[in-house]
């Protein structure tokens, strides 16, 4: 018999991110292979939720789980007595986070480890507390689930975690959502940023270190500096923190273009990935780089790093360069300057990212699911 799963979302932000990517496109994926399954949210998500799973106990916890500290908390001690009203088999918590007083078997996802080698590139303010809470999930978590072999990897060579105690379930991309799109979207999203046509390279990500952006501004730069139509940079998406972002922009020619639009709408990503000359993603460390098969399953050509798993997903069908300005600047102009390899990018990536999907994740993650309850047992 298939244990019955509480996956608690309430650490979902409300401008989705990738985490909520992550739980909304594994969710609907494990209702559809019929899962038995409820959920614990945020009380702006209940109608979402049930939506999304119709049939699924979905429980909304108090107003104030919006605050991260009295949500941390409310895990501790309100989750587990959520688990025990819906009568769960199984907790999965989709972040690092767990409640380490739980009596039930957990399911941790750990989305990557990057903070261990290169703290420096994160957050200080959350650095210390996200190691804590990580070093507990690899300890006492009855199973971790890592997006990708390189994460299961330093999972094992940084904190020691057992690696038979650890699954690995690719995410997934719903091809829906994000597809090649026409040309009406394309000129959507281009006379929405005001660029009516004229070519540009594109970023979609946070604005922390570990993503490189202000290499990836000097890069650009170095590209295109010289150009007569050089290509508008767009800079997409919102949060995270880079103090030498803005110190990197303040040394753009006054020739050259930037756009920092904010965050984009799901439905106008298509048009944005696909409609770029080259999505661009030099990060310096990722879990599993969900942006990068976004914008292959676009269609989109991509300049990202072999740092981590990133080759785990982009494979031959992307173009990689390394880290510093100079080499980023090389690649990028490379591919501008290279309209029928644009074009070959853009085929292979579309078709392997169709290899990626949230069903086979949902199969990756029932299959931990049952060995938890079986450990348990």
């Amino acid at each position: 018999m298939a244990p019955r799963i509480l996956l608690d979302a309430t650490a979902v932000p409300a401008d989705r991110g990738g985490l909520g990517r992550y739980v909304d496109g594994l969710l609907v994926a494990l209702h559809e292979q019929g899962a038995d399954l409820a959920v614990a949210c945020q009380r702006a998500d209940e109608e979402r939720y049930e939506g999304l799973i119709p049939g699924a106990r979905v429980v909304a916890g108090p107003a104030t789980l919006v605050h991260r500290a009295t949500r941390l908390a409310w895990e501790q001690s309100g989750l587990p007595r959520v688990a025990e009203r819906v009568e769960a088999d199984v907790i999965h918590l989709p972040t690092y986070t767990m409640p380490v007083s739980a009596v039930l078997p957990t399911v941790v996802t750990i989305h990557d480890v990057t903070l261990f080698a290169e703290p420096e590139v994160h957050d200080p303010v959350r650095t210390s507390y996200v190691k804590s809470a990580t070093r507990t999930a690899a300890r006492r978590a009855t199973r971790l689930i890592a997006p990708s072999h390189a994460t299961r990897d330093e999972l094992v060579r940084v904190l020691s975690a057992d690696p038979d105690h650890i699954d690995v379930a690719y995410h997934g991309v719903d091809h829906d959502v994000f597809h090649r799109p026409s040309e009406a979207e394309t000129k959507y999203v281009s006379d929405r940023l005001g660029l009516h046509g004229r070519p540009y390279v594109a970023y979609l990500g946070a604005l922390e270190p570990r993503k490189n952006v202000p290499n990836l501004i000097r890069g650009w730069v170095l590209a295109c500096k010289d150009r007569p139509d050089p290509p508008v940079l767009v800079l997409a998406g919102g949060g995270g923190w880079d103090d030498e972002v803005d110190a990197a922009l303040a040394t753009v020619p006054l020739e050259l273009r930037v756009l920092r639009p904010g965050y984009l709408p799901w439905s106008a990503l298509p048009g944005f990935f696909g409609g770029a000359l080259v999505v661009a993603h030099p990060s310096r460390g990722e879990g599993f780089g969900l942006p990068v098969l976004e914008a292959m399953s676009c269609g989109a050509p991509v300049l990202t790093t072999r740092r981590g798993p990133l080759p785990e997903v982009g494979g031959d069908a992307v173009a990689y360069t390394e880290t510093e300005p100079s080499e980023i600047g090389a690649a990028l102009g490379g591919l501008i300057d290279d309209p029928s390899r644009r074009a070959e990018l853009a085929d292979a990536a579309h078709a392997r990212a169709q290899q990626f999907s949230w069903s086979a994740s949902a199969k990756e993650h029932m299959a931990s699911y049952q060995r938890a309850a079986e450990t348990s047992r």
